[in-house]
Parts: structure tokens; C-alpha cells; sequence
């Protein structure tokens, strides 16, 4: 598998590389708190914009990230199709007003108040994915859980979320492995394949990069053993990055973005912003 398909920690030297991993962490978290708690489609329009707009800058291009963009708009799309066949008129509820768009069938009709509330939706998962996907791709996982590990968290835990971020490339490449043997079997999976036939060829990989992932798992726990991983109270880092003057910039700025959305809650009178009042 080529390594600008896979997944992962692509070293670079743009800004947001040389952030602090803690504190792009803070800011993934707080922010997506902000993103969740609240309906304001401006506010949500705005984080959307700049996370979008983090891509150019992180100097992350489209193949890198385009599989898990478009695996995650399926099961999207699929969230807005559950949500308008269970209650197509949810956001009339919401809103208090009812504005036609389409009669349609029954009780599926299409107002104008309901594809606002589905369009919000949307933004929150613009305002979020872009976010995760440049923290993961930005993040020496190395460094990230000597940072953790600096402001208080265990050495033990960082290690282990260290492992995480560097497994998720491991399991990309193995997925590729295992699905190139696959097809060498006679199981057609490339995009010339049948839907159900790929989706067919796909679920018989799901058993095997599970075995040989709990094989991956022991040989990892194993060797941590045998150096006596754990049985120090403290560890030191070959590799650690101290927080700067830019990464404190960055924390205060997910702060202020999480009071503005304590703000519109009062301006809203709740987490919705209603335009149709």
C-alpha cells in the first residue's frame, strides 16, 4: 500500500504540524463539544468553513483522506434518510412553523423547516471529520504521548494512545494485504466488481484482520513485558514538545469558541436558531 494512501501521521513542517499534539487535541475535543451542543447555523457554518480550510494549510491532499471521506458520507447520508423516514416533519416540531416544499406521499412531506434541521445536520459533520482528520494526520503520535504525559495524564495511558494512533496505519496496510490475497483467490473486489460481490469480498476480511490483529496485540504486550514496561513511576521521552506562546493561542481559542456557544444559547433562548420566526 503507498504511504500517501495510507491513513496516518504524514510528517510535514506547516504550522499546524509544529502545534503542540496536546493542545490540537484540546481544541479537536472542546470545539467538537461546542459543534455538538449547539444548532446555530451560523456558528456552525463558520467552524465548517475553517475546517475545511485547515486541509491547504495542513497541506493534506485529497487521496490521503478521500476513502474515509467517502465511507463516512454513506453512513451520512444514511443518518439523513433514517431521520426524515422516522419523522419527516421533525423540524416542524422544532421550529414551530410549517413551510410546504413538497407534498409528497402521506405523512412524507418536505418543508422548508425540516431540510433547515437536516442541513444543520450536515454542518456538524463538516465542523467535526475535517478536524479529526487533520488532527490525525498532523500528530506524531510520539510526541503527542510525551505531551499527554507532561500535563499530568500517565505515562502508561499515553503510551497507549500512542500505540493506537500508530496502529491505525498498521490495520490499513493489513487490510490491503489481506484483500490483495484475497482477490488473488478469485474474489473480485476492485470498483470493476458487482456492489454485493465487493461488499461480499469485504465482510471475508473482517475475520482474518481480526486474528491477525490479536496476534499484532500479543507480540506488542509481549515485548512490553520483557522490557518491564510499567514497572517505573515515571518514564522519560525521546521525543517531547513544550507548549508555546501559539499553542496557548490555540486552547483559548476552542474556549472562546465554546462561550459563543453559551452565548447563542441565550441569544437563541435554547440550541436552536430559528430563522423562520
Amino acid at each position: 500500500m503507498k504511504e500517501h494512501q495510507t491513513l496516518g501521521y504524514h510528517p510535514g513542517k506547516t504550522r499546524i504540524h509544529n502545534l503542540n499534539p496536546t493542545a490540537k487535541l484540546i481544541f479537536l475535543l472542546v470545539v467538537s463539544i461546542a459543534c455538538m451542543t449547539t444548532y446555530d447555523t451560523r456558528f456552525l457554518l463558520f467552524v465548517s468553513l475553517f475546517s475545511v480550510g485547515l486541509f491547504p494549510l495542513a497541506h493534506i491532499k485529497w487521496h490521503q483522506v478521500s476513502f474515509v471521506i467517502k465511507f463516512i458520507a454513506i453512513f451520512s447520508l444514511l443518518n439523513l434518510v433514517t431521520v426524515y423516514l422516522f419523522e419527516p416533519e421533525y423540524g416542524v416540531k422544532l421550529y414551530g412553523t410549517r413551510h410546504l416544499i413538497f407534498e409528497g406521499i402521506g405523512r412524507f412531506t418536505l418543508t422548508q423547516e425540516q431540510v433547515f434541521y437536516l442541513v444543520n445536520l450536515v454542518l456538524k459533520y463538516f465542523c467535526t471529520i475535517p478536524l479529526a482528520l487533520v488532527f490525525l494526520l498532523t500528530t506524531n503520535p510520539s510526541s503527542f504521548a510525551s505531551s499527554l504525559n507532561k500535563i499530568g495524564v500517565s505515562y502508561k495511558i499515553s503510551y497507549a494512545v500512542s500505540l493506537a494512533l500508530r496502529y491505525i496505519p498498521d490495520i490499513q496496510e493489513e487490510f490491503f494485504t489481506i484483500s490483495q490475497a484475497q482477490q488473488a483467490r478469485g474474489f473480485e473486489m476492485s470498483k470493476k466488481g458487482k456492489f454485493l460481490q465487493r461488499v461480499k469480498g469485504t465482510a471475508q476480511i473482517v475475520v482474518p484482520l481480526i486474528f491477525s490483529s490479536l496476534d499484532r496485540i500479543e507480540s506488542i504486550s509481549t515485548a512490553m513485558e520483557l522490557r518491564r514496561f510499567g514497572q517505573k513511576k515515571t518514564r522519560t521521552w525521546y521525543v517531547g514538545q513544550p507548549f508555546k506562546v501559539k499553542d496557548s493561542v490555540l486552547v483559548v481559542g476552542a474556549l472562546l469558541l465554546l462561550l459563543i456557544t453559551l452565548w447563542l444559547f441565550q441569544v437563541n433562548g435554547g440550541r436552536f436558531y430559528n430563522p423562520f420566526l
